[in-house]
């Protein structure tokens, strides 16, 4: 899933939970920031297998595990949130394209819902049927319904549970739209540039 869908995943774990444990700004941003933090790792990309950003250690549940661990060990229950917020985008990131999940992965694991066996073994033929290699991934991502219903159904579910759960830090919501126009946009690029 892209940053905005984790984002959303990440406003809806901290809503949810504010209606139990109250928490402060900090304890609500470090959630919703542990729920798609890891994406960040892009710009790391080429110490990656393959060049594939998944493929770090950032895109496992270790670092979750860890915080979930050190938040359980102080009592502290935002830590151990955010934890599992972490976890949750690592899991969602194994059913589109797969990700490196317990750390040690040579290759992506998981459904990898977006990409067929035979494309994904032979991924590099597939890419050259493209200009830019990325556009394979957007295009692909964007062409599914599948996809767009679940994007719009975060959305929904994000400002109905932040209205309900945490409403004072509803204008965390907006945050969201910056995320949604960087992906869009780049998808409406990559598909002027490919001609699709």
């Amino acid at each position: 899933m892209h940053i905005n869908a984790h984002f959303a995943i990440g406003i809806i774990i901290a809503s949810l939970f504010n209606a139990i444990y109250d928490f402060n700004l900090l304890e609500f941003g470090l959630i919703v920031v542990c729920g798609f933090i890891m994406d960040f790792d892009v710009f790391f990309s080429k110490f990656a297998k393959d060049g594939n950003h998944r493929m770090l250690l950032s895109h496992s549940i270790i670092p979750g595990i860890i915080l979930f661990i050190i938040g359980m060990l102080f009592l502290w229950p935002a830590l151990v949130i955010s934890g599992l917020a972490f976890i949750i985008h690592i899991v969602i990131d194994t059913l589109d394209w797969g990700t490196n999940f317990f750390g040690v992965h040579k290759k992506p694991f998981g459904p990898k819902l977006l990409i067929s066996k035979e494309e994904f073994d032979n991924i590099d033929e597939v890419l050259t049927q493209y200009k830019i290699k990325k556009a394979f991934f957007d295009i692909r991502y964007y062409s599914k319904k599948i996809i767009i219903a679940i994007e719009i159904s975060l959305f929904i579910f994000m400002i109905l549970t932040v209205f309900m759960f945490a409403s004072e830090y509803f204008l965390w919501s907006l945050i969201y739209f910056p995320f949604l126009f960087f992906h869009l946009l780049v998808y409406f690029q990559m598909k002027k540039i490919e001609g699709k």
